[in-house]
């Protein structure tokens, strides 16, 4: 399955009575208020959204400058996201584990990251010793990986799939101008070259321990 963007996915899973969490709510690249920005549609297709970041500018009773390894709320949330966060912590068990502390029974936990065998990365494979990365990012995955991490910290995979466009505005080169129309033409065959992953996961049954 390949959604077409973040707000096909954040339409999916989302639900007008539903308390949320997003998490790294300030760093996903574009101004909060922009209409297609991912916590700007999640307020719009949820009912309450809460935000955390370290470096938020933003601080009232819904956004808190919190870390993703240690947050503390006292409430439980029907799903948390983490758009584009978990490459770029330094521990990931910390904050599965939050996640886990503050999921409702039957709540859902939706990550998506850089799929780290997208066509992009393969083809700079074959020019450079290694792929572009963002310069704040520590780890990269595919399904295999992400899958054996979410297991080990309690998590069952409910659905995994792909987002085909960040529907960001980035300054691209050329060659990745190319690389997007190769993109659209795989995805009528496969969706394994798809630049971001996403897993959708709730805690298992019975609890982890």
């Amino acid at each position: 399955m390949v959604y077409s963007n973040k707000k096909s996915l954040i339409q999916k899973h989302s639900k007008p009575e539903n308390v949320v969490l997003d998490v790294g709510f300030w760093g996903q690249g574009k101004n909060i208020n922009e209409h297609n920005a991912p916590h700007t549609l999640l307020k719009q297709y949820n009912g309450t959204v809460y935000g955390i970041d370290p470096v938020t500018e933003v601080i009232d009773e819904l956004h808190s400058r919190q870390s993703a390894e240690d947050f503390v709320f006292d409430i439980a949330f029907d799903s948390i996201w983490a758009l584009d966060l978990i490459e770029h912590l330094s521990n990931q068990g910390l904050f599965l584990d939050r996640v886990r502390a503050q999921l409702k029974p039957g709540g859902i936990f939706i990550v998506t990251t850089p799929n780290c065998f997208n066509l992009f990365n393969l083809t700079e494979k074959m020019t450079k010793y290694e792929p572009t990365t963002n310069r704040e990012h520590t780890c990269y995955y595919n399904h295999k990986t992400l899958k054996q991490l979410l297991e080990r910290h309690g998590f069952e995979i409910l659905e995994r799939s792909y987002v085909y466009s960040l529907e960001y505005t980035h300054k691209e080169s050329v060659k990745k101008k190319i690389l997007n129309v190769v993109y659209w033409l795989l995805s009528l065959c496969t969706d394994k070259y798809a630049e971001t992953l996403v897993v959708v996961a709730r805690i298992k049954s019975p609890a982890y321990q």
